[in-house]
């Protein structure tokens, strides 16, 4: 594994001094020795209930027939026309790629589209806010999946800046009329909080520095990010209480162990919709541990 600075691409960082459970630490994510005071709380950090990951053969043979229920219900919704969306939300590193990809894995992808979108351009910051996000909203027998999605502007652009408090503000009042829209015309909507403790999110990052493969997935953004974790707990704070509705809930995942994020939430998806042959044995129950309903299941 080479050194983040034996790539050209890759400016060096300067190491940044940060507030853990009242201690001040420096964290230095161009050495290549991740520290143990990361390293010993990667897993439980923020009151994680496990203190081991899931095992892996446990976690293959669950995915596996997870996803064996995901292709029957992607062939229920093709006769049906019933249409399927999740969105994806978290902070960085928070596993929302991983976990999209694990749902996608074997879906037809003519029928199973995911939607990650660039910054608006110049055209689309002259739109209604949402309007560039409807146009990429599933039709007849499709399941689609954002990667994060109109909740930028629950989270990232208040906090970076990139919205004004009073665009904020309208957003957090119209999202959910917007969402019972949704709802309303027959959607079998998903809202996912993939919430993740501070030291693993350190931990993350650092693999991803120091990963000839991955490096590109670590940006500025993510280091300014770093700095503002305060910030950013109190904007997903208060998105979720004010998001968070009957018609359209926030499903949250504790997400520290990436394998039992994964499974959790397709797993929420397979029981909360009533497709052809399911198998709800093979389906299982929701580890309680993990997923819940709403702000409350973060406190």
């Amino acid at each position: 594994m080479n050194k983040p600075l034996d790539n050209p691409a890759l400016e060096k960082i300067e190491p940044f001094k940060l507030t853990l459970s009242g201690k001040k630490r420096v964290f230095d994510i161009d050495d290549p020795d991740l520290p143990d005071w990361i390293k010993d709380k990667e897993l439980t950090a923020g009151g994680y209930p496990y203190e081991e990951k899931l095992d892996r053969d446990d976690y293959e043979e669950q995915l596996e027939a997870l996803q064996v229920e995901l292709v029957k219900l992607q062939s229920w919704m093709q006769t049906s026309g019933a249409r399927v969306m999740a969105l994806f939300e978290g902070r960085d590193a928070a596993g929302k790629g991983g976990t999209i990809s694990r749902i996608r894995a074997y879906l037809n992808p003519r029928n199973a589209r995911n939607v990650a979108l660039p910054k608006p351009s110049e055209t689309e910051r002259g739109q209604w806010y949402f309007q560039r996000y409807v146009a990429h909203f599933p039709t007849s027998g499709e399941l689609v999946t954002f990667d994060r999605s109109w909740y930028n502007r629950g989270g990232v652009e208040p906090v970076m800046g990139f919205c004004t408090p009073a665009q904020h503000e309208q957003f957090l009042d119209e999202t959910p009329d917007f969402e019972r829209a949704i709802v309303n015309d027959g959607i079998h909507f998903f809202k996912f909080w993939l919430n993740i403790g501070q030291e693993t999110q350190l931990g993350r990052f650092h693999d991803r520095r120091h990963s000839r493969l991955k490096y590109w997935k670590f940006s500025p953004m993510d280091v300014a990010g770093i700095k503002k974790w305060d910030d950013y707990t109190h904007a997903r704070d208060l998105m979720l209480e004010r998001t968070h509705s009957a018609h359209a809930p926030w499903t949250v995942v504790r997400a520290n162990d990436k394998r039992r994020a994964r499974l959790a939430v397709i797993r929420r998806v397979l029981l909360s919709i009533p497709y052809d042959g399911r198998d709800l044995g093979a389906i299982g129950q929701d580890d309680q541990l993990v997923i819940g309903s709403g702000p409350g299941f973060l406190k």
